[in-house]
């Protein structure tokens, strides 16, 4: 169906990450391991991992892979001969290195979002076969010691990740501004660009000569976007999908037999803007939100989520329509973005004529509207479509995102 399984942690559209996100679930490992190849920029690293850093979801879970875990793998897979480094997404590792945090599609973004050490390893497909195989044999063993001789930090760790409920939860990051990068040891392979006849572009090629620099090692630690972690979250029965989502990651919930009214905040969404192409088979969209303070009745068979639970900061990421992976912004809730009800012209033209002759007010703002807006003035459809807005008639529900938080 031409989706790519490691982007699919939280939409979880694939038979085969659902299955995964159910294990996760079910079995609560400690360590999560995700084996990958890589290509790209050719290096000297044949073994290279890494995790979402400190600044992310779960520091604690962080330092103790810093700390306890990579000196041991690392110093093993030097001893057999191989050469491992942090994980590398550039064009040539010699002009520089990146690190930060990974959003949750990925699988060590969702190992971070759940407070599980997740480890995203990258053999270079350039290396020979049985080496890459063999280093990940060597990987792995001392994986296995490292729990064995210290696992029980890493599950105090993630105990404390999950109990730590930060008040502002952070969407995005981004390197801090007038930061001088660290200089770090940098083991690449020589390359010349050169003029492409094929392409008509630059092309790199690596001459194979192993090259040892200092290159800037950029961290993305500052949050460049957050939103307040509320009391919990109430999904009305209407969207069953959202909330087979909420139980394949095993999120816990209450479900009413009753129908219950609540004192929450919604967000009115305006401005929707939708990708230009689709992406894994969803049309992607952003919107901005407005808050309301509501009472809102919800039917029997809604839930209400707690965020005040190990998997509270994952709740958080999945309903929240500014989180970049929300269900929201991967298209699950489009129907909710244009109204359903509309009002024939035959029956607008003269309610639009009372209500300017009884409103002064109102006639005098649709006569700036027409002076300051010359496209709203050219279209007959969206003049009769002010007025309706202005009715009791009209869809109060339309782009109102459904789900409530509850502060």
């Amino acid at each position: 169906q031409n989706y790519n399984l490691n982007r699919d942690y939280m939409k979880a559209d694939t038979l085969e990450m659902r299955a995964m996100i159910r294990t996760l679930a079910l079995w609560r490992p400690d360590l999560y391991i995700d084996l990958h190849v890589t290509d790209g920029a050719d290096y000297q690293y044949d073994v290279t991992y890494g995790w979402n850093e400190e600044a992310g979801h779960s520091p604690a879970v962080s330092s103790w892979l810093r700390t306890s875990f990579r000196p041991g793998v690392d110093g093993a897979l030097k001893a057999m001969g191989h050469i491992p480094g942090p994980l590398i997404f550039t064009d040539d590792p010699l002009s520089g290195i990146a690190s930060g945090q990974t959003d949750p599609r990925l699988s060590n973004g969702y190992g971070d979002a759940r407070h599980m050490a997740a480890v995203l390893v990258e053999n270079h497909s350039l290396k020979p076969y049985d080496q890459r195989v063999l280093g990940t044999y060597v990987f792995l063993e001392h994986a296995l010691r490292a729990m064995a001789r210290d696992g029980g930090a890493l599950r105090r760790a993630e105990d404390a990740d999950k109990r730590r409920q930060m008040k502002d939860v952070p969407l995005s990051w981004r390197v801090p501004e007038g930061q001088i990068p660290e200089q770090v040891d940098a083991l690449g392979v020589e390359s010349r660009k050169t003029l492409s006849p094929i392409s008509g572009g630059v092309r790199i090629e690596w001459l194979g000569k192993p090259v040892q620099t200092k290159a800037p090692f950029a961290k993305a630690t500052m949050v460049e976007s957050s939103v307040a972690r509320p009391k919990a979250y109430w999904v009305p029965a209407a969207w069953p999908e959202v909330i087979a989502k909420i139980d394949l990651h095993g999120i816990a919930y209450e479900k009413i037999t009753e129908a219950r009214e609540v004192d929450v905040t919604m967000s009115r969404l305006s401005d929707p803007k939708f990708a230009t192409s689709q992406f894994e088979g969803h049309v992607r969209v952003t919107a901005t939100e407005t808050p309301e303070k509501r009472r809102e009745r919800f039917p029997a068979g809604s839930i209400r989520i707690p965020t005040d639970q190990p998997l509270g900061t994952l709740a958080v990421l999945l309903l929240e329509p500014s989180s970049p992976d929300s269900l929201f912004q991967w298209g699950f809730l489009h129907s909710i973005l244009s109204p359903t009800e509309y009002v024939e012209g035959y029956i607008m033209e003269p309610m639009a004529a009372k209500m300017l002759a009884e409103d002064p007010a109102l006639a005098a703002e649709f006569q700036k509207k027409l002076e300051d807006d010359a496209t709203f003035r050219g279209n007959a459809q969206a003049r009769l479509q002010w007025f309706y807005k202005k009715t009791p008639f009209y869809d109060e529900r339309a782009m109102l995102y459904p789900i409530a938080r509850e502060e």
